[in-house]
C-alpha cells in the first residue's frame, strides 16, 4: 500500500521561514509548480518585497 499524493497544483502549502534560505527556495519551487502557497516569516517587509 503506497502513499498517493495529489499534484502540487492541487494543493495549498504553508511554508515557514519563507523569506530566505530553504523556505524561500521551497516557496519558489512550489509556486512554479502551480501550488497555492502561504508564506510565513518573522519579517513581513521581506515577504512583501518577495511578493512584488
Amino acid at each position: 500500500m503506497g502513499l498517493k499524493l495529489k499534484p502540487l497544483k492541487e494543493q495549498t502549502l504553508v511554508i515557514t521561514g519563507a523569506s530566505s534560505g530553504i523556505g524561500l527556495a521551497t516557496a519558489k519551487m512550489a509556486a512554479k509548480a502551480g501550488a497555492n502557497v502561504v508564506l510565513v516569516s518573522r519579517n513581513e517587509d521581506i515577504l512583501r518585497q518577495i511578493q512584488a
